[in-house]
């Protein structure tokens, strides 16, 4: 059966440390995170944000590898036209092919000789490229972002992407029911504390605690999931490893920029 493998390009939220600027510039750093983004399978790229072009340089990709960006939300932090530009124009020269931008299907995105957009109706699965299929579903975030989250399905292993949206919208939870998640990425923009503003569109660690037996309960997850939380506010949390050890009973991991692995 065929596998994911993956790089966190990005694991932030908006609240970006000076530090990007000064001795983790040319760097990753579990404590300096950079807006959110992440490729997996080597040419596909979840969300381009502003500092995209500086996390795949860090880590050697090559931005003409990237055929396909599954965009999760307009916001500036996920989402910058810029940097998209001139990845479309790396994918257009070595491929001779335009860059596929998967997106919301009220979103409007302008399409060139270099972009083609692919917009996705909520809870249709779409072709990618002959083995792996996407869906959109809803997400519970602001909706003049046009948000999603995404599920991916390659030859049967799904891998759910749900950053930037709090717990799960009824019918998105009822979707997933006995989905057996191979990997699960999970909003962790809130820390281990209760009573933040932001619940109704990010999840706080307590959130997860209780969101987790239930997504057992309807076999959305289970023992063999590899599960991330991403997309950390670092003004929120404790430092890296402090917050790696407040989840590690819970069986997930945080993620962090760099940050490699398979299943």
């Amino acid at each position: 059966m065929s596998a994911y493998t993956f790089q966190f390009l990005g694991t932030c939220a908006a609240d970006f440390s000076p530090r990007l600027k000064g001795d983790c510039a040319d760097c990753f750093d579990k404590n300096a995170r950079r807006a959110s983004v992440m490729m997996f399978n080597e040419h596909f790229l979840i969300d381009c944000g502003p500092h995209c072009m500086d996390s795949m340089r860090i880590a050697g990709v090559d931005m003409g590898n990237i055929t396909d960006l599954f965009v999760t939300h307009l916001h500036g932090d996920h989402f910058n036209m810029t940097n998209i530009g001139i990845l479309a124009e790396a994918c257009m020269k070595k491929n001779g092919k335009p860059l596929n931008i998967w997106v919301s299907e009220e979103a409007k995105i302008p399409e060139s000789d270099c972009i083609t957009v692919k917009p996705m109706d909520k809870f249709t699965e779409y072709d990618v490229d002959g083995t792996l299929k996407v869906t959109g579903l809803r997400a519970n975030h602001d909706s003049k972002a046009c948000p999603q989250h995404l599920l991916f399905d390659l030859d049967g292993r799904k891998f759910f992407y749900g950053c930037d949206g709090a717990w799960m919208l009824n019918d998105t939870y009822y979707y997933l029911k006995n989905s057996r998640l191979a990997l699960a990425v999970l909003d962790g923009t809130c820390g281990d504390y209760e009573g933040d503003f932001r619940i109704a569109e990010h999840n706080t660690i307590p959130m997860i605690r209780l969101m987790l037996p239930s997504l057992r309960t309807m076999n959305i997850i289970n023992d063999s999931t590899e599960i991330y939380l991403s997309h950390l506010a670092p003004s929120l949390h404790k430092p890296h490893d402090e917050t790696a050890e407040i989840v590690r009973p819970m069986g997930i991991r945080i993620a962090y920029d760099g940050l490699c692995g398979k299943v």
